[in-house]
């Protein structure tokens, strides 16, 4: 879209003044933040804002989608080796997707917080809910899967692993900042430990 590449008067494009604006409704909160804020700490009038926006709502919009439109693209990505091991399809396809998570949470982690931040107060915010529970009951659903064909352990309700896994990512926004010692890669070899190590089905595991 042309849109998106037309330039405001000190330099900002749409994705720069979007980059600000979402800055804008961590630090403050969607509500809190006015386009006369936005416009204060962009140096651009409102006018020139709204060249590149038609609405606040338009901003918030924008952002939740790049989000929702990075984890659910990780669903659908394909396995990079398909020739995985017989009885392992779900499990392997539920790794993918837990590395991809960290890696979509690490390129746009202020997406995603702000993602993580709605409460369904607008029509914006009441989409992107639903889009949000969709991809939780495609990673319930692939969960179950693992489950059904064996590889992980069947005593934990399918819903509570997927919350439990993606709470475990979720939680990296509070803390992760660019630059520090784990990478997207170390990262997400971590959370799998943590999050499928203890589910994996022993196979030496003992019955009374």
């Amino acid at each position: 879209m042309t849109q998106t590449t037309r330039r405001g008067r000190p330099g900002y494009d749409q994705q720069g003044i979007l980059a600000v604006a979402v800055a804008a409704f961590n630090e403050h909160g969607y509500d809190a933040t006015s386009i006369g804020m936005l416009a204060e700490r962009l140096g651009l009038s409102k006018s020139a804002i709204y060249h590149h926006f038609g609405s606040k709502d338009e901003m918030l919009d924008l952002a939740l989608d790049a989000a929702l439109s990075g984890l659910e693209a990780v669903v659908e990505d394909p396995l990079p080796d398909a020739d995985s091991a017989p009885g392992t399809d779900a499990v392997m396809r539920l790794e993918h997707v837990l590395r991809g998570a960290v890696h979509v949470l690490v390129d746009q982690l202020p997406a995603v917080t702000l993602l993580l931040r709605v409460r369904g107060n607008t029509d914006v915010e009441r989409r992107a809910l639903t889009r949000r529970r969709a991809f939780d009951r495609r990673i319930t659903a692939l969960v179950t899967e693992a489950q059904a064909e064996g590889s992980l352990r069947a005593d934990i309700d399918a819903s509570v692993v997927a919350r439990l896994s993606f709470g475990m990512i979720n939680s990296i926004v509070e803390w992760y900042r660019p630059g520090g010692r784990e990478g997207a890669d170390r990262l997400a070899d971590d959370v799998v430990a943590i999050a499928l190590d203890g589910l994996r089905r022993r196979e030496d595991a003992s019955t009374d």
